[in-house]
């Protein structure tokens, strides 16, 4: 089941307001708690906030702080985009809806407004964010002076991207249609859409779209005269009071808003006169222009009067005030209860709210983006605080990494060096990490030294370890940093920035050994490709496995790929797809996944298979129809360590994919190797994965 749901348009005043309205009360009728939260709001001042927040902080008595539903305004977002990107902009945006979901049952999520500057980002920034939550998305079209063939053209352009950014699309709305198109819209759409995606057509409403007078008195920054308890009165349309009274007195209309220089006290009595009259119809307001108010002898029969209409001064002429009025648009308020609850029952009474709730119910996410993967990473780490020991405290990128870890309260460490050069690097780098986090240990001097090196030689002596050979390989930082996971003064080991593979894993193959059951040590890498998380093995440790071999890494690939959140679907990758191919390189892949399927029955595996039948739906239903795996792998397994180092760098280099790993698996306990060619970002996610191994542990 959804626990959000994202309201998206590609448009200002499509009226989205009122769909995240009727959504909310839908959901407050179920659910106890329920989160309001916008990406992006439109820029806010000292005394005026989000308005759309604030309705509906007030209309539904939300008690969720202001500042938490929101993440950026929108200059704040276009300054981050230049200076950081978007992907910081993602992330801060997934720790503040996933802060809502842990105190509520459900959170409605507005998209932005496209009002002001930068709007060419948002539609992108939208769909983004909608992508990154694996949140169901409810589009919302305006058909607002629009022909029937250009509505339609436009939820199909908006809804062919949604999709084609893997973004689940429950329901499109299009409001603000004519009445006399709505049924039109309805049977030309309903056609296109099918049974996958709910149709709501709204048609045009007044009461939704015609303006309070205090809402132009806001925008048109006028001053209030008279009438300050009918501010609230609808505005259908407006006159310009220019000619002598009798030819104005014609031209009145319900729920007119009369403009007019302030020296025309004629239009001004004859205004008020015909809207307590019978045979006119009702005056919303008057707007007197120029500047000019009206004279005192005017403004006591207006104060006096019977019959109140709101009277408001500007500043601005007459044309120049009409033309603003004519770009006014009305805005959902918390001022306007009624004008709420309009929406409400608009939204009930044109959406088949029984039919979007079983959608709701039923939604299931597909998939996991790499920033989702990231943050579900970062969640778990500090879940379980572990203690993670990194053996090369002379490298930079370690200690920026250490800094960042600690900074963000990830993980307890153990740096292995010198500790006055360890802290004097801290210094150098600018870096200023809480040190009581932070234990630094030279290897030669630790109190434990002893301890650890006759332990190696009792374990190794059969070996023909000596003492004195067990002393000098002690002061290594590799021994020393997996003795102290294998006493279990640390939880896990992260090395490999300045050290080959060999030296990092010797250690842990001599004396932490293997898992019960398990024979091979192999590797994967967490490959965050821009729309999934894939998982590649072995890309690191097995120049050429057997069948036997190639099957247990296919099986502990999965099986850290379930841990890890990831539905696994074995793909064991070949030169050819199914029975097609010949030769030993592929019948050994064909062994393999028969293997596999004998000792886990309950996987979804597929081999032999190529690479892009196993990425590729289109090419993947082509070459291998009716597979489960095919088009659609998570876990690939190459064939030898060659094809495997080759594709990870290569899919790395080409795509701009981020690589977590290579994490070991069939060790009992953590103990992870970095590439020399590691950046910070590497040696930071490869700590928090092997913090989450140790909590599996």
């Amino acid at each position: 089941m959804a626990k959000t749901i994202f309201i998206a348009t590609t448009e200002p005043y499509s009226g989205k307001s009122l769909v995240a309205l009727g959504v909310l009360h839908m959901l407050l009728g179920k659910a106890r708690k329920v989160a309001y939260f916008k990406p992006i709001i439109n820029e806010e001042s000292a005394d005026k906030k989000d308005a759309d927040i604030e309705t509906v902080i007030q209309h539904f008595g939300v008690s969720t702080p202001y500042e938490d539903m929101y993440a950026f305004t929108r200059s704040q977002a276009l300054q981050q985009m230049q200076n950081e990107g978007r992907g910081e902009i993602i992330d801060l945006i997934i720790n503040k809806v996933k802060a809502l979901e842990e105190s509520n049952d459900f959170t409605v999520i507005e998209g932005s407004d496209f009002l002001g500057e930068g709007t060419a980002f948002e539609f992108e920034a939208n769909v983004a964010i909608a992508n990154n939550l694996s949140a169901p998305v409810i589009i919302v079209v305006s058909g607002q002076g629009k022909s029937t063939a250009q509505i339609v053209q436009n939820v199909q352009t908006v809804l062919s991207t949604f999709l084609s950014h893997d973004v689940q699309v429950l329901a499109v709305v299009v409001n603000k249609v004519a009445k006399d198109m709505v049924d039109d819209v309805q049977a030309l759409l309903s056609g296109q859409l099918g049974n996958e995606t709910l149709l709501c057509v709204i048609p045009k409403s007044k009461g939704l779209q015609s303006p309070t007078v205090k809402e132009i008195q806001e925008q048109i920054g006028g001053k209030v005269l008279a009438g300050e308890s009918l501010l609230t009165n609808q505005v259908d349309n407006f006159i310009t009071g220019a000619m002598h009274l009798p030819n104005f007195l014609s031209h009145i209309s319900e729920n007119v808003l009369i403009v007019t220089p302030g020296d025309r006290g004629d239009i001004i009595i004859g205004a008020m006169q015909a809207n307590l009259s019978a045979n006119y119809p009702k005056v919303a307001g008057i707007v007197l222009t120029g500047g000019i108010e009206p004279e005192p002898q005017i403004m006591r029969l207006v104060e006096g009067s019977q019959s109140a209409v709101p009277l408001i001064s500007v500043k601005s002429g007459t044309f120049r005030t009409t033309t603003n009025l004519g770009s006014i648009q009305s805005r959902l308020s918390a001022d306007n209860p009624k004008k709420i609850q309009l929406a409400i029952n608009s939204f009930e009474k044109y959406m088949d709210v029984q039919l979007l709730e079983q959608k709701m119910v039923t939604y299931v996410p597909e998939g996991i983006t790499p920033h989702m993967f990231q943050y579900q990473l970062t969640r778990k780490a500090k879940a379980q605080l572990k203690h993670i020991v990194l053996p090369e405290g002379n490298d930079d990128r370690i200690l920026k990494a250490a800094a960042r870890l600690i900074n963000n309260d990830i993980v307890r460490l153990t740096i292995l060096g010198n500790p006055a050069e360890v802290t004097a690097s801290f210094k150098r780098l600018g870096l200023f990490p809480d040190m009581s986090k932070i234990t630094v240990l030279d290897p030669a001097t630790a109190e434990c030294y002893e301890d650890f090196w006759t332990t190696l030689y009792e374990l190794r002596k059969a070996k023909n370890v000596t003492e004195e050979m067990a002393r000098d390989l002690m002061t290594d930082v590799s021994y020393f940093g997996t003795m102290m996971v294998y006493k279990g003064m640390a939880d896990g080991m992260v090395s490999g920035a300045v050290h080959t593979t060999q030296h990092t894993i010797r250690p842990a193959l001599q004396f932490v050994k293997t898992k019960p059951g398990i024979s091979t040590v192999s590797s994967v890498f967490f490959m965050c490709l821009p729309d999934r998380v894939s998982v590649f093995g072995d890309c690191a440790v097995n120049p050429d496995p057997t069948a036997e071999q190639l099957a247990e890494i296919a099986i502990s690939s999965a099986e850290s790929s379930q841990a890890f959140g990831i539905e696994p679907r074995i793909a064991m990758l070949s030169y050819s797809s199914g029975s097609s191919g010949e030769g030993a390189d592929v019948d050994k892949v064909r062994q393999a996944t028969a293997i596999v399927k004998a000792k886990r029955p309950d996987l979804k595996v597929e081999g032999p298979i190529q690479y892009d039948a196993a990425v590729d739906p289109s090419v993947g239903r082509q070459k291998m129809p009716g597979s489960e795996v095919a088009g659609q792998a998570s876990v690939l397994i190459f064939p030898d360590l060659n094809t495997g180092n080759n594709t990870y760098k290569a899919v790395q280099r080409e795509t701009g994919a981020l690589a977590i790993g290579p994490m070991l698996q069939g060790l009992n306990k953590p103990i992870n190797d970095l590439s020399r060619g590691c950046t910070v970002e590497d040696v930071y996610n490869t700590v928090i994965i092997t913090a989450i191994q140790a909590q599996e542990q």
